[in-house]
């Protein structure tokens, strides 16, 4: 179990059946726990809405929380198995307010892709973009990296450290469970600069200005956001 201590370090301690457990921060008396099968219904809403309303790939193309939503619950299935997502939840009300779905970067997609709504190709075709110039020349292997996938916090919740203890925590948890390494695609900058503080570097980025889908621009409106960065952090050395 990892527990925040009042200066901010995080004191870890490993608890009988290995759930991540980094307890209540004193700042903004948060849980952070290991996801758990019990939990896909809430994340699966909670990730809906907050990427259908705020990601900007998620709403230039016009996608709805429904539909985000059915996204989320293709992969809640194998969060439930590898323990590596992370989700927080107020002390107080026991309200999920954050999560972190994060998987083996070397495990395959879940069944069920090719039902979803084709609003998600552009967004699938940029993101892959960044996937294979990243996987060029590296071989990824089962137990290695972690990618830390979408990360979400409730509007009500914002700017309390939410979005950062997750990643703390996710990162912390990887770590004992002996990854090496941790990627994700941080698609706005917010993201970028929650990743950037925390230690991860940059090693490939697109522009949604410049990107193309079957000839068509689908995120010259949020030209603003530079573009999606494929970015990374060793977690051992």
């Amino acid at each position: 179990m990892w527990q925040r201590s009042r200066d901010g370090a995080d004191n870890r301690r490993e608890t009988e059946n290995g759930r991540a457990d980094v307890g209540q921060t004193v700042r903004t008396m948060i849980n952070f726990s290991t996801y758990r099968a019990s939990d896909a219904d809430e994340m699966a809403r909670l990730l809906g809405g907050i990427f259908a309303r705020r990601d900007p790939p998620a709403v230039a193309v016009g996608l709805t929380p429904a539909e985000f939503e059915s996204f989320v619950r293709l992969f809640c299935p194998k969060a439930a198995v590898e323990e590596l997502t992370i989700v927080a939840r107020s002390a107080a009300t026991g309200e999920m307010i954050g999560a972190l779905l994060t998987e083996d970067a070397a495990s395959t997609l879940p069944d069920g892709m090719e039902q979803l709504s084709p609003k998600f190709d552009p967004v699938f075709d940029i993101l892959g973009q960044l996937d294979a110039d990243y996987r060029t020349g590296r071989t990824v292997r089962p137990g290695e990296s972690l990618h830390l996938f979408l990360l979400g916090v409730a509007s009500h919740f914002a700017g309390k450290g939410v979005a950062q203890g997750l990643v703390e925590a996710c990162l912390a948890h990887g770590a004992g469970k002996k990854y090496r390494s941790a990627v994700t695609e941080a698609t706005n900058k917010t993201s970028q600069h929650i990743f950037r503080k925390l230690g991860f570097l940059e090693r490939v980025r697109r522009s949604y200005e410049d990107h193309l889908f079957n000839g068509r621009s689908f995120f010259g409106a949020i030209a603003d956001q530079g573009g999606p960065i494929l970015m990374e952090k060793q977690l051992t050395p």
